[in-house]
Parts: C-alpha cells; structure tokens; sequence
C-alpha cells in the first residue's frame, strides 16, 4: 500500500503531459523493502525503492510494475533509463495519478 503524503509535494513532481502526465522519481535499487516513499524535499522527486539490481533494464521494470499496480494505468519510463532520477509518463490525468499515489483510487 502507498504511503500517505500531502498533495502539495505530489505536485511538485507531477505535471500534466499531453495524454497523460510525467512523474519525476528517484530510484534505489537493490532495496530490501520496495515500494513508493515520500517526495524528496531537495529534488522534488518522488522516492521509489525496488528489489531489482540496476543491471540489463530490470529495474526500470519493476518501477514500471510497482507504479502502474499503484496508479491502475501503464507507466513508462520516457527519460534517465541509466540513471537514478528517472521521468515516467503514466497514461492517465495529474490529477487521477495523484489521488491513486495517495492511496484513494
């Protein structure tokens, strides 16, 4: 289940995005305890853990798993494929994306 955060730092990192919108995340792979965390303060991403090691895309596929089980829609990662910080488009409004990360689909 997500964990609960105010909308206010969703916005941050969520945008509107022609037939959907863009998330800005921050992965870390090889976590123990995957899951979506809070929005980090600094970078105004939101923190996403995964089990998976940073090795031949497997990461980049469970992120797209654990968002798009979260959001209910298809979540693609569009930008930072080899990197920590990452832009995912998710195929649905700003708004349905942040109700759905704040645990009230």
């Amino acid at each position: 289940m997500p964990r609960r955060f105010p909308p206010v730092d969703l916005f941050k990192c969520l945008r509107p995005s022609g037939d959907g919108a863009e998330l800005d995340i921050i992965v870390t792979p090889n976590s123990t305890t995957p899951g979506v965390q809070s929005v980090d303060p600094w970078r105004h991403r939101l923190v996403v853990k995964v089990r998976a090691p940073p090795e031949g895309g497997r990461a980049n596929e469970e992120v797209e798993e654990l968002l798009s089980s979260i959001i209910g829609v298809k979540v693609i990662v569009v930008r930072g494929h080899t990197q920590r910080m990452k832009v995912v488009h998710i195929h649905t409004t700003a708004e349905n994306a942040s109700k759905a990360l704040e645990g009230g689909k």
